[in-house]
């Protein structure tokens, strides 16, 4: 197990664990946040294999949503 200690806002730790989709790169830890399991599910599904920049673009068209802080 690997543990990085970072602050997280505690907006984003509020919000249903099932709800979030977490990837990370050798310089980078992303979390994407969904409406429902299903759109988090299809996300990961949908995303395998792809790079990083794939998956944000990925998001941004087809899941982006505002998180309230």
């Amino acid at each position: 197990m690997y543990c990085i200690q970072v602050d997280i806002p505690n907006s984003l730790c509020e919000i249903d664990d099932e709800l979030k989709a977490i990837y990370h790169s050798r310089d980078t830890v992303c979390i994407w946040v969904f409406n429902s399991r299903e759109e988090r599910n299809n996300f990961v599904e949908e995303t395998a294999g792809m790079l990083k920049a794939e998956r944000e673009s990925h998001y941004e068209k087809n899941y982006s949503m505002k998180v309230t802080k």
